[in-house]
């Protein structure tokens, strides 16, 4: 199966399973974002030296639609497969900085710069027909561990949207791609994505008392663990929420509840590379837990601490469980800075419906 198209402009999202049957992410199941039309780019003669990364690009909105379970939030109805694990290539920004005299670590320029804004040709109507743009920290583009890359390249191709910024371990909307220009400049971009977009409110604010500017645009990402069913019987139908509801309306029959020994796998993935410690899996609603086995690349076991992990990149996990009866299977992570996933989905409810990163439920249904 393909990408499953939501909306225009161009937005679509794989279906769950395929997203986590490889460890590296095929361009061809990589969910698409886009603002507005895709633009037509030439490409260009590339002369630092590449580096190759893997990391794993998330949408902040992924999983929105569970979080319009609680109240309706507005923008695209993601599922949970707005993310992706590729190998990104092209230049280090911190190189292309120090060409123009900016060092590494720099907090500040002379002239006051202390904001790398990326401008798209990409046009949007947000932007009232302008092109997409955001910003980082000058101290994050010159911290030479950070892997920010101008890429080209992913999964060894030509990526078809020339050259993009690729900062690894943010969100998704601080990556801009067909670049256009990199700016210095003295405070956050003033862009409408930057601004008036993907900020994080308490549950308390609503679109009639939103004030725009009490909160920072948002940039890191807070660890979360999403799990997928797969079984050759009667449980490849639960993979989404949407398919319990199907099944609970009586329009598909369900066959009788046996004992089954179900696979529960799944991804985990944490911001500013924040290693994966632990990913609990609950076959009773939360009652009891079982520790999943962790890896990256299969067949080689996973440490948070190893340097030789992929910091930046997800990590997969695999179970088996035994269930018996109807029940909920409750997935959640642990990141090696202790942070872990809010159990309820309420308490981090917000009206851009963004990183919701509450423990994934499902239901088996007897």
């Amino acid at each position: 199966m393909g990408l499953k198209l939501l909306r225009e402009p161009c937005n679509a999202e794989p279906p769950r399973q395929p997203l986590v049957s490889s460890y590296v992410t095929p361009v061809d199941l990589f969910y698409k974002r886009n603002h507005g039309p895709v633009p037509v780019v030439d490409d260009i003669e590339r002369k630092l030296p590449k580096y190759n990364i893997v990391a794993t690009l998330q949408c902040a909105g992924n999983r929105r639609t569970a979080m319009s379970k609680t109240k309706t939030v507005k923008d695209i109805g993601w599922d949970v497969a707005a993310i992706g694990n590729a190998v990104w290539g092209g230049a280090k920004l911190v190189d292309v900085l120090e060409l123009v005299g900016i060092q590494k670590s720099t907090i500040m320029t002379p002239s006051g710069g202390k904001q790398v804004e990326f401008v798209s040709i990409d046009v949007c109507k947000e932007e009232h027909g302008g092109p997409y743009k955001a910003s980082i920290p000058l101290y994050h583009a010159t911290n030479p561990e950070a892997d920010v890359l101008l890429a080209y390249e992913m999964n060894g191709e030509r990526s078809g949207i020339s050259t993009a910024s690729f900062v690894a371990g943010v969100i998704g909307a601080r990556s801009v791609k067909w670049l256009d220009s990199i700016k210095l400049i003295a405070e956050e971009c003033k862009g409408f994505f930057m601004q008036r977009d993907y900020k994080m409110f308490p549950p308390s604010v609503n679109w009639d008392n939103i004030n725009w500017s009490t909160r920072r645009p948002q940039m890191d990402f807070p660890v979360q663990a999403r799990g997928f069913s797969s079984n050759i019987s009667f449980l490849c139908a639960i993979c989404s929420l949407e398919d319990v509801n199907v099944i609970n309306s009586g329009k598909v029959r369900q066959p009788a509840f046996a004992s089954h020994n179900v696979k529960v796998s799944g991804y985990a993935v944490s911001g500013d590379g924040r290693g994966i410690e632990r990913i609990d899996i609950s076959a009773d609603g939360g009652k009891t837990w079982i520790e999943a086995s962790r890896y990256q690349m299969a067949g080689t076991p996973y440490d948070a601490d190893d340097i030789d992990s992929d910091k930046w990149a997800w990590v997969l996990f695999e179970t088996h469980i035994d269930v018996s009866q109807s029940t909920e299977i409750v997935a959640k992570a642990v990141d090696s800075a202790g942070n872990v996933q809010p159990e309820n989905v309420e308490v981090i409810w917000n009206l851009r419906g963004i990183l919701n990163t509450s423990w994934h439920r499902f239901r088996i249904l007897g």
